[in-house]
């Protein structure tokens, strides 16, 4: 079976990160997590998701307390804002548009979420973009409405082929295919020791892991059942087998 690897080097600066990664950013209208900034400076691409746009100008300035806000504004500038357009305000758009981000009203297509569109341009900007060592980080996925977040998560399916990473200013979550063994390194500097494999959208009959604090031997987990919540990591290197597609979460520390 491929093993696919997993770091989050994504919350380190910019030197301790594979330069083999293109990541990208996508900012949801949610409170921003406060390494955002770390975010932004790692991605090629930044798209504020519709009222995103709203969060980066009203509080991107706030995690720079002694710089000066439009200093700030005019530093951290999304390269496009793309959505529905029913949160954005029209000041945050015009500030925006005069600095040169592009703006993409897909106010027509109301069968998908802003987060959907974002990432699906994201995924088509390719050969710009190298598709095959592209990451996506989505800050201010989790947290708040909870059928926002279930969305979200919906998302990470519906792109599974894409490694798409949801963040929050308390844990990340994505998704391991079972079509892959995973090799999950740890950055004990930022994140962990608190972790989980939910098994959302169907059971999984055998996981199997190492490194963990209570591994699995192919354990069946499902809802109802088993779930591996309120783990903790041990050791540097995670390794995950399952036969369905599980979410890994673990909490952030930065």
């Amino acid at each position: 079976m491929e093993v696919m690897t997993h770091s989050s080097t994504f919350l380190l600066p910019s030197n301790h990160h594979s330069s083999s990664v293109t990541y990208a950013l996508v900012v949801l209208n949610r409170p921003l997590p406060r390494f955002t900034p770390l975010l932004w400076n790692h991605a090629q691409v930044r798209v504020c998701a519709d009222g995103g746009a709203n969060r980066v100008f009203d509080e991107m300035p706030l995690l720079f307390p002694s710089d000066d806000a439009l200093d700030v504004r005019q530093r951290y500038k999304p390269d496009i804002i793309k959505g529905d357009m029913d949160s954005v305000r029209t000041e945050v758009l015009d500030f925006y548009t005069n600095l040169g981000t592009k703006v993409v009203d897909e106010s027509h297509d109301q069968d998908s979420t802003d987060l959907h569109k974002c990432v699906a341009y994201i995924r088509d900007l390719t050969p710009n973009l190298d598709k095959s060592n592209l990451c996506i980080l989505v800050a201010g996925a989790l947290g708040g409405r909870f059928d926002h977040e279930a969305g979200n998560m919906n998302v990470l399916y519906r792109f599974s082929t894409i490694r798409l990473i949801l963040l929050s200013d308390d844990c990340l979550i994505y998704l391991l295919p079972s079509t892959h063994l995973h090799e999950i390194y740890i950055q004990s500097s930022v994140e962990g020791p608190h972790c989980g494999l939910i098994p959302i959208g169907m059971p999984s009959v055998s996981t199997t892991t190492t490194g963990l604090q209570w591994d699995l031997n192919n354990t069946e987990m499902r809802f109802g059942g088993v779930v591996s919540t309120s783990n903790l990591v041990r050791g540097e290197k995670i390794t995950v087998q399952s036969s369905s597609d599980l979410l890994w979460t673990i909490s952030i520390k930065v």
